[in-house]
């Protein structure tokens, strides 16, 4: 049975476990190497733990932590961001789309972050397709409309990220397919797909309700820096 209790602090199990490679440990604090992601966990939100995450950022570099836990940021922190979002499981995936998205592959590297840029779907660099695997959807003319790939990965778990059309593509079902297709992906490996979404972006999750996505919890999406 799935251990949905890791996806309480998914960034510090999925660096511990499956992607301990693709990051940096130091004690009680991981990190995703820089040009991957910004993303860190801890395995406890105390000043000890902060005080061994501190040689993992660089100066003036924030990092984002994503957790259900609620702390007071130790002194030598300052909080950049604090964003409140949902955390939603599918344990029964739709049906995969038609229209097969082509995997992205590092040549892919400067359009996928040109979008992700633009569009802002959550934490991306121009490593960041190194984490998984990603999916596109490209125009007649070759344009790259649209991605989703795959982001943290812990346990039987791997979460499905940066979901994101540019504005003019857009109401095309575009990132239900792409959503679909990596959820499906996953499931057929028989691991369970997650995601997170603002809480305040309804339109998202109603997609997201209607390719199997139920909502688990509320957790909090944290950006800090050294002060």
């Amino acid at each position: 049975m799935t251990d949905l209790s890791l996806l309480d602090d998914p960034a510090w199990h999925a660096l511990t476990t499956d992607h301990a490679a693709l990051g940096q440990r130091n004690g009680a604090a991981a990190r995703y190497r820089a040009e991957l992601s910004p993303i860190g966990g801890l395995a406890r939100y105390d000043a000890e733990a902060f005080a061994e995450l501190r040689p993992l950022v660089a100066p003036e570099e924030a990092v984002g932590l994503v957790s259900v836990a609620r702390y007071e940021l130790p002194a030598g922190w300052e909080l950049l961001q604090a964003v409140p979002v949902f955390q939603m499981v599918c344990e029964a995936p739709a049906t995969m789309p038609d229209n097969v998205p082509v995997q992205l592959t590092s040549a892919d590297a400067e359009e996928a972050l040109a979008l992700a840029t633009a569009t802002e779907p959550g934490p991306f660099r121009a490593g960041t397709l190194g984490m998984g695997r990603y999916f596109g959807l490209r125009a007649d003319d070759g344009r790259l409309m649209a991605m989703t790939g795959e982001r943290m990965r812990l346990g039987q778990l791997t979460e499905v990220s940066a979901v994101c059309t540019w504005p003019e593509f857009r109401g095309r079902g575009l990132a239900k397919a792409l959503v679909a297709h990596v959820s499906a992906l996953i499931a057929g490996e028989g691991r369970v797909p997650f995601l997170h979404v603002k809480t305040e972006n309804a339109a998202a999750i109603a997609l997201y309700e209607k390719l199997g996505f139920v909502v688990r919890r509320e957790l909090t999406f944290t950006v800090v820096r050294p002060a």
